[in-house]
C-alpha cells in the first residue's frame, strides 16, 4: 500500500515553514495519541505516521531528500533508532518530551498560601478606622522539631533513591534522539530527605495548625468589599520559605441614619411645615455628633442641603467627603378644629387650590439626580 504524502499527513504546505510544520505535528500528535483514543484501533497507526512524517520533515537534510525523490529518498531513515510504540511510556511521557514537563516539584524554599478572613465594622468605625484583633488558623512551623520533622535526637537522612536532589533521571529513545527525563523521586517525594523517626507533634511534616491573634489596622475610608492586606501573616512556607500573607475583608454594617455613596453620606431630615415655610435652625446628626444647618423660610419637601466636609474621609487621604441632607416636609395627621380652620384660612387667601401632585420619585433617586447634574 502506497504511503501518504508527509505535508498532507500534517495538513501543511509544501512550503511551510518549521514552525509550521511543528505547530501541525504538536496538534496531530495530542488527538491522535493512542493513550487518548483507548477505543480506537486506528490511532497508533495513524500516530505512527504522522511522528514519522515530522521526523522527516522537521530535518532539513531528509526534508531536501523527501521533496527531490519523495519516499524513496527517505526510506530506512524516517525513524531511524525509533523501535516501534514501545519506546513511549504513554500519553504523558510524550507530552513531557515533546509539549513540556508536568509533574516536577520544587525542591528548593516556596512561599506559603495566603490566607482570607472577614472583619464586620459599623459606618463610624469604617470611616475613622481603627485597630481590631482577629482570629485567624493557620498552619505555622513545627515548634518542637524546628520544621524539620524530625523527632529529638535525630535529623532527616539523604534519600538514597535520588541523592537528595528530589529528582530521578531516566534516558527514553524517541522519534528525536534520546532524551533524558526528571521525574519526582518517589520515595522521597521531591524533598530529597527521608525521615526516619517523625516528630510526634506534627508527625514528620514539620508543619502544625494553630489559632493566632493578629492585629490588623484599619484605615479611615474602607469601605464595604474593601480588601486589607497584611504581609506575612498567612500559611507558614516550606523548605525555608517566607509566610504567605493574610487578605482580611471589609464587610460595613447598615447604618439607620446614613447611606453611603462614595465618600458621601446622605441623611434624610423630617421637618414640619411651619419650619419649611417660615425657615429655621436645626440640629442635624453627623458621624461626629450633631451639627447646625440652617433651612431657609420656603424650603420644599426634597430640597438637598449640602454640608461641606460632613462625609467620609477619603481611604487615600484625599480629603473628606460632604454629607448631603435631604429635607422632607411631614404632614400632620391630626388636627384640631380650630388648626383646620385656620389652615382653611390661610388656604383662601393664598388662593391656593388644595391638588398638590404627588411625589413619582424616592428621595434617594432625586439625591442621585442631583450628583448627576
Amino acid at each position: 500500500m502506497a504511503k501518504q504524502d508527509y505535508y498532507e499527513l500534517l495538513g501543511v504546505s509544501r512550503s511551510a515553514s518549521t514552525d509550521e510544520i511543528k505547530k501541525a505535528y504538536r496538534k496531530l500528535a495530542r488527538k491522535y495519541h493512542p493513550d487518548a483514543n483507548p477505543d480506537d484501533p486506528n490511532a497508533e497507526a495513524k500516530f505512527k505516521e504522522i511522528s514519522e512524517a515530522y521526523v522527516v520533515l522537521s530535518d532539513p537534510e531528509k526534508r531536501e531528500n523527501y521533496d527531490r525523490f519523495g519516499h524513496a529518498g527517505v526510506d530506512g531513515q524516517g525513524f531511524g533508532g525509533f523501535n516501534g510504540f514501545g519506546d513511549f511510556g504513554g500519553l504523558g511521557d510524550i507530552f513531557e518530551m515533546f509539549f513540556g514537563s508536568s509533574g516536577r516539584r520544587r525542591s528548593g524554599p516556596e512561599k506559603g498560601a495566603d490566607i482570607r478572613a472577614e472583619l464586620e465594622l459599623t459606618l463610624n468605625e469604617a470611616a475613622f478606622g481603627l485597630e481590631r484583633e482577629i482570629k485567624v488558623a493557620r498552619t505555622e512551623t513545627c515548634g518542637t522539631c524546628g520544621g524539620s520533622g524530625a523527632a529529638a535526637g535525630s535529623k532527616p537522612a539523604t534519600c538514597s533513591a535520588c541523592g537528595g536532589t528530589g529528582q530521578v533521571q531516566f534516558a527514553q529513545n524517541t522519534p528525536f534522539g534520546r532524551i533524558v527525563q526528571s521525574h519526582t523521586c518517589d520515595r522521597c517525594r521531591g524533598t530529597g530527605k527521608i525521615i526516619e523517626k517523625p516528630c510526634p507533634t506534627c508527625r514528620g511534616t514539620g508543619q502544625t495548625r494553630r489559632m493566632r491573634s493578629i492585629k490588623v489596622k484599619v484605615p479611615p475610608g474602607v469601605d464595604n468589599g474593601s480588601r486589607l492586606r497584611v504581609a506575612g501573616e498567612g500559611e507558614s512556607g516550606t523548605r525555608g520559605g517566607p509566610r504567605g500573607d493574610l487578605y482580611v475583608y471589609i464587610h460595613v454594617k447598615p447604618h439607620k441614619v446614613f447611606k453611603r455613596e462614595g465618600d458621601d453620606l446622605i441623611c434624610e431630615l423630617p421637618i414640619s411645615f411651619v419650619q419649611a415655610a417660615l425657615g429655621d435652625e436645626l440640629e442635624v446628626p453627623t458621624l461626629e455628633g450633631t451639627a447646625k444647618l440652617k433651612v431657609p423660610e420656603g424650603t420644599q419637601s426634597g430640597t438637598i442641603f449640602r454640608m461641606k466636609g460632613k462625609g467620609v474621609p477619603n481611604v487615600s487621604g484625599f480629603g473628606r467627603g460632604d454629607q448631603h441632607v435631604l429635607v422632607k416636609v411631614v404632614t400632620p395627621t391630626k388636627l384640631s378644629e380650630k388648626q383646620k380652620s385656620l389652615l382653611k384660612d390661610f388656604a383662601k387667601m393664598g388662593g391656593e387650590h388644595q391638588n398638590i401632585p404627588q411625589a413619582d420619585k424616592s428621595i434617594f433617586e432625586k439625591v442621585k439626580d442631583a450628583f448627576m447634574g
